[in-house]
């Protein structure tokens, strides 16, 4: 059986700053090889605002060598995790501050079509969250006029969000199927409390991408199957809808410092779930 499972940049390499994630700097080149040798072949990328213009995506010889590497260790990267977005959200901004974000977004989005990249997550989360409905519609006028780009570079705008499952309904139905989806993140569903049946019946058939990981209700990431979130219902549901895109750990961190053994149990027991749900549901 063929498994879409990957990994979050960043996840095979020493914490940033204390962060649980952020860009690698050092030691982004050494997670390809590092992936490869424990069977993962995908990544989502990272992109922070903080030295937006330095990271290697974001420069010609920096996506050539993302390329590089790809073709070297039989590599993909179908998506890109925007923290940048979130970190410094256009819809909250004002006048020239607006437009330079704005510019920012479309110039990520022409250097992940040069890198491979097909979608582009935006966190409207924490300091990305909808605050107000001229923000939404910000957000969304801004986004129907980028269509043409879009399509143009072959990109998805996929969305991780906050709402409760109806006003997410609400919100991608604003927004044509054919150029955007839902991220949806099981862990923090789970630490708000969302009941994955309601949020399957809602906008299941707009989940494009699916963030693994494991939060307690209301708290922190913790170890898979430690948490809050319900497992056998969220892959039992993504099962009965046909979900056949990627499952990227955006798992809690090893505590020993064992990254990649970290990950290849997480990746044991994301196998375990896929394969119990599919058979269930064929």
């Amino acid at each position: 059986m063929t498994y879409k499972i990957g990994f979050m940049q960043g996840r095979l390499s020493p914490l940033v700053n204390g962060r649980i994630q952020a860009f690698p700097w050092d030691d982004w080149r050494a997670e390809f090889p590092a992936a490869a040798k424990i069977g993962l072949n995908r990544m989502e990328w990272t992109l922070d605002q903080e030295r937006l213009y330095e990271n290697p995506l974001m420069t010609p010889s920096g996506q050539e060598e993302i390329r590089g590497l790809c073709r070297q260790h039989g590599f993909a990267i179908p998506s890109l995790t925007g923290d940048c977005f979130m970190q410094a959200p256009f819809w909250k901004a004002n006048g020239q501050a607006c437009a330079d974000l704005q510019r920012d977004f479309l110039a990520i989005g022409r250097a992940c079509a040069q890198a491979g990249i097909r979608m582009m997550v935006v966190p409207l989360v924490d300091n990305g969250r909808l605050d107000t409905p001229e923000q939404e519609d910000l957000l969304v006028s801004f986004l129907l006029e980028q269509r043409p780009f879009l399509t143009q570079h072959g990109l998805e705008v996929i969305f991780e969000s906050d709402y409760s499952p109806a006003e997410l309904a609400r919100f991608i139905a604003r927004l044509p199927a054919d150029w955007f989806g839902i991220n949806y993140d099981i862990g923090n569903s789970a630490a708000l409390g969302f009941d994955p049946a309601e949020e399957f019946a809602a906008y299941g058939e707009r989940i494009v991408n699916v963030h693994v990981k494991d939060r307690l209700l209301g708290g922190t990431t913790v170890p898979l199957g430690t948490g809050n979130a319900d497992f056998d219902t969220v892959f039992s549901a993504l099962a009965k809808a046909g979900y056949a895109g990627n499952y990227i750990m955006q798992t809690a961190r090893a505590g020993d410092g064992d990254h990649a053994g970290a990950l290849t149990q997480y990746r044991q027991l994301i196998e375990g779930w896929i394969d119990r749900h599919r058979a269930h549901a064929a």
